[in-house]
């Protein structure tokens, strides 16, 4: 086969795909549990969604950063609206690209004196060279190495390990990347006091604060950023995943004082931001809104069900909203494959954690009919 080789898919023929489900070219269908990894907030082939895809795409599918698309005004707006500060956004193709333009412009703003970048072990912020170097992953990093220098991993949630840092470095700390849930670091939410003890630094040695909201954020958790569980206060928003409706599409949010955050000619991309895609954010910032109440609910609904039923094989459930890890007590290589006996599609991290990120507007039926498959696969 000529593709190259760098995923493990299912051994599926997908026919296609609707509401939480995927149906394979023999009419079997399988019930979606992560939503194309958080990208479809509103499942598979929404009417009102495609519609309006298909409204824009009737109209012009790609005119250039030469023309200004209305929709990039009104998505833009709204995503700064949703800070509750004022701010600028740059519209990238993905995830990993809006936090190379995050870093770009940190990288603008350093000195030989403070240039020190801050990550921490197990966050994730993309696979590119940029995003590789605060990558918190050893495994995906080395291969790579050298990467971009005055970059250092902390330990997440460890609060000695923070302050120790900072007594030492802190005039030399110009950045720190946070994910506020860890997403492929097995759906770890941030804990209270680490939270507050970044804000206490950042107030005291003024570095720019990055939240990473490419999974978590956009109504993920209940809120439309999950930093705003924890009283964070970035100087900087990562987004992507769900943000295109489906289309690839990323925005780095750059609030108050970096606003400016590039001159004319510093950044730019062909196809950030597409009009059709941009055209799925419309979609999504005008109707995320109304469903946080309703994810909050169905999120905790699912998490009871999971720690009522006390499964042996499972340490600990955990999450916020529809982001939602299990965490078995032992590494289970085929938990993936019992999934789908079940005709049910598991996300499974490292082997050892199930990762939950069904579509946000999922149905109570459709929920049911999950837990039913998982009390199966987990007993």
């Amino acid at each position: 086969m000529s593709l190259l080789k760098v995923y493990n898919p299912f051994p599926i023929k997908v026919e296609r795909a609707e509401g939480s489900y995927i149906y394979d070219t023999t009419g079997k269908k399988f019930l979606d549990t992560f939503a194309g990894i958080g990208v479809m907030s509103f499942g598979h082939s929404y009417p009102p969604l495609l519609k309006t895809l298909k409204e824009k795409m009737d109209r012009y599918m790609h005119t250039s950063n030469f023309f200004l698309d209305e929709d990039a005004i009104f998505v833009s707006e709204k995503l700064v609206n949703f800070t509750e500060k004022n701010g600028t956004v740059y519209f990238s193709n993905s995830g990993a690209e809006a936090t190379e333009a995050a870093l770009k412009a940190i990288k603008k703003r350093a000195s030989d004196r403070r240039n020190k970048i801050i990550y921490f072990e197990n966050g994730f912020h993309g696979r590119t060279l940029g995003a590789l170097s605060i990558n918190g992953f050893k495994d995906l990093r080395e291969p790579f190495e050298p990467l971009l220098a005055n970059t250092i991993e902390l330990k997440f949630n460890d609060v000695e390990d923070l302050s120790k840092f900072f007594e030492l470095f802190g005039e030399e700390t110009l950045a720190v990347f946070v994910e506020p849930i860890l997403g492929s670091g097995g759906i770890v939410p941030i804990k209270p006091e680490f939270a507050s003890l970044i804000e206490d630094l950042r107030k005291k040695y003024n570095f720019i604060l990055v939240c990473d909201e490419v999974q978590a954020g956009l109504g993920r958790t209940g809120k439309i950023f999950s930093y705003q569980h924890f009283g964070l206060s970035p100087n900087i928003v990562t987004i992507g995943k769900s943000i295109g409706g489906g289309l690839p599409l990323g925005g780095t949010i750059f609030l108050e004082n970096l606003s400016q955050a590039f001159e004319s000619g510093e950044h730019g991309s062909t196809f950030a931001p597409n009009p059709v895609a941009l055209a799925g954010a419309r979609f999504i910032v005008e109707n995320i809104p109304s469903l946080l109440k309703d994810v909050e609910e169905k999120g905790n609904y699912i998490m009871q069900f999971l720690k009522e039923k006390n499964f042996e094989k499972v340490k600990e459930v955990r999450g916020k909203g529809l982001m939602i890890g299990i965490e078995l007590q032992e590494e289970d290589p085929k938990m993936r494959e019992k999934g789908l006996q079940e005709g049910l599609l598991l996300n499974v991290l490292h082997n050892k954690v199930i990762r939950l990120l069904p579509s946000l507007n999922i149905q109570y039926n459709d929920i049911e009919k999950m837990l039913v498959k998982l009390e199966k696969v987990l007993i």
